[in-house]
């Protein structure tokens, strides 16, 4: 989750917190909610050497959250999709059939086990089945094509891969490749599977019919707090993706702080601090992204909340499902909020039920949040975090936010901040720009099969996230610019240099460039400058069908300008990116 507005202060955007705010500062209110004996009590634990705060009441692994939230919320909705309702209860009994057959399967203790699917109720039963046993979750990204996806199954060394039948139709021709994977397991097939792939209806039967599935309990397996439990593909910028090594800490970290979060700002308002209630959340961020399985996915289950997910995000829908639902938050990235905002049949629904509008993982204005506020009654929120973080570090809700549209908000308490220099040798004082640094429990082991990918980016606890940035006194993390060669459209991470890689493959193009433009709805969309060898010109549409047939279609750029000669450099010859985003205008 990581939020990039520009530097208004809250004048600009019309608004001031209420008379007497804060009640409590940032420290005071850690004070106070950290004490000894209190659900956010903090603890220093030991983790690959390094001393680090940690929730001293977080659950010992993700196992342990299953059986948890089993006992509290069994007989309350968990999932909702179309016309499906899955209960704790039922979810739990598929998850624990499915365990079961892996089991059987032979899959065990530190074996990988791919997850291809859309957001499915399908998806957080076989996320649980798999690290229950000890092994390690891939959710592999859904968007991929065919190719992307064999990458992913053959660089994490995945024994099986549980999927849906858009996703195992995209891998089928790769499996020659594959050959450490041994098995599928197919949800909603439609026609005949192959020799080494099973019907996951078969096991568990369909979402609707979990409930009437056996009572069993998951399977007895030590697991520790820091095994590993995930590995979540983020691009580098070598173009390759890298695999975060995540751990089951790592991920219930984000149980306690979203938690926290909420209760900081209900006492920096002056109210008293009260256990979270239940809500019903409209998830439209993929289940592949951390953002939705390590900080929305547990923060609904540690209260019991309900999760409803969409076939494919479309506006009216989604006000009818919130009206129907009755849905309390929302959101995913800027993208959503604005077409919330926005579209004209908005005041044909009730939409009275929501309270607060959470988003990140792209650039956002501080105009949205003022209209979020006036116009649907909700609190917005905003956070900043990496996959290399597992999610939450900074949170920024409620008022905060409100007074301080341009920042991403404070570190959590278990998380630690600082500005280095550009070399990483020097830590710069309070208000100077440099790059961010960031330090906790839910930073992640290490890339899985890169020891110098890892070397490179985690130093003593700390991971250089590459984002530029500064702090204030109170602090508050600003984010200023990123240094990685990254453009973010609605969410999605784009490198640049993959998709440079595949215009250069067109035999046309000699030289290429690929930059971030400003886009209303998705905060920055891709565009392209190229250079042609002399003779040949392919069409703007040519490029973009080249890439769309061989990368996921959100990477494909939406404009691509022809330059006459090669593209400007400096005397590194580094390409002048800064030159070529002006060639676009306003666009």
């Amino acid at each position: 989750m990581q939020d990039m507005a520009g530097t208004e202060v809250a004048e600009t955007i019309g608004h001031m917190p209420p008379p007497g705010w804060p009640r409590v500062s940032l420290a005071e209110a850690e004070r106070i909610l950290c004490v000894p004996g209190s659900p956010y009590e903090i603890e220093t634990v030991t983790i690959d050497g390094i001393a680090t705060r940690c929730w001293k009441n977080q659950p010992p692994n993700l196992a342990a959250v299953a059986r948890m939230v089993r006992a509290g919320f069994g007989g309350s909705t968990f999932l909702v999709y179309e016309d499906e309702r899955v209960t704790y209860e039922g979810w739990y009994r598929a998850t624990a059939a499915l365990a079961a057959e892996l089991g059987r399967l032979g899959i065990g203790k530190g074996d990988r086990v791919a997850l291809a699917m859309r957001n499915l109720p399908e998806w957080p039963v076989a996320f649980f089945a798999v690290v229950s046993l000890g092994a390690v979750v891939v959710p592999l990204n859904a968007w991929w094509t065919g190719p992307e996806l064999a990458y992913g199954l053959g660089h994490s060394g995945a024994k099986l891969l549980i999927c849906d039948a858009v996703r195992g139709e995209r891998i089928r021709p790769h499996l020659g490749e594959l050959p450490a994977l041994g098995h599928a397991i197919v949800a909603r097939a439609q026609g005949a599977l192959g020799a080494r792939a099973t019907a996951l209806e078969a096991i568990i039967r369909t979402p609707q019919d979990y409930g009437a599935l056996p009572d069993g309990d998951l399977p007895q397996v030590e697991i520790r707090a820091d095994d590993g439990a995930t590995i979540f593909y983020t691009s580098g910028t070598t173009g390759k993706p890298k695999g975060a090594l995540g751990t089951h800490r790592n991920i219930l970290t984000c149980l306690i702080s979203s938690s926290y979060a909420n209760t900081r700002s209900a006492l920096r308002r002056g109210e008293a601090a009260t256990p979270p209630l239940p809500k019903i959340g409209l998830i439209v961020i993929p289940m592949f992204h951390v953002t939705a399985c390590n900080a929305f996915l547990m923060a609904t289950m540690a209260t019991g909340s309900t999760i409803i997910f969409m076939h494919k995000w479309d506006v009216a829908k989604a006000f009818a499902l919130i009206e129907r639902e009755r849905v309390t938050t929302t959101g995913g990235v800027p993208a959503i909020a604005w077409q919330l905002l926005e579209h004209p049949d908005r005041h044909r629904y009730d939409l009275s039920s929501l309270e607060s509008i959470a988003y990140g993982g792209a650039p956002s204005a501080p105009e949205l949040v003022r209209k979020i506020e006036r116009e649907l009654g909700a609190l917005p929120s905003n956070g900043w975090g990496m996959t290399e973080t597992s999610a939450t570090v900074t949170t920024h809700s409620a008022e905060d936010y409100l007074h301080r549209p341009d920042s991403c908000g404070p570190p959590l308490p278990v998380c630690d901040l600082k500005i280095m220099s550009e070399d990483g040798t020097r830590e710069l004082p309070i208000g100077e720009v440099g790059e961010l640094w960031a330090r906790g429990p839910q930073v992640v082991k290490g890339y899985w099969n890169d020891a110098a990918a890892t070397a490179a980016t985690f130093v003593d606890g700390w991971v250089r996230t590459g984002d530029i940035a500064r702090l204030d006194d109170e602090g508050f993390c600003f984010i200023v610019d990123r240094a990685k060669d990254v453009i973010i459209r609605g969410g999605e991470n784009i490198y640049s240099s993959e998709v440079e890689y595949v215009l250069y493959d067109h035999p046309a193009v000699t030289d290429a460039a690929l930059v971030g433009i400003p886009d209303h709805t998705l905060g920055e969309v891709p565009a392209a400058v190229v250079h042609c060898a002399p003779g040949v010109a392919p069409s703007e549409a040519e490029l973009q069908d080249w890439v769309r047939a061989r990368l996921a279609g959100f990477k494909v750029p939406v404009r691509i300008l022809f330059s006459a000669e090669t593209l400007p450099r400096n005397a590194n010859g580094k390409i002048l990116k800064a030159e070529l985003r002006g060639l676009f205008g306003d666009a």
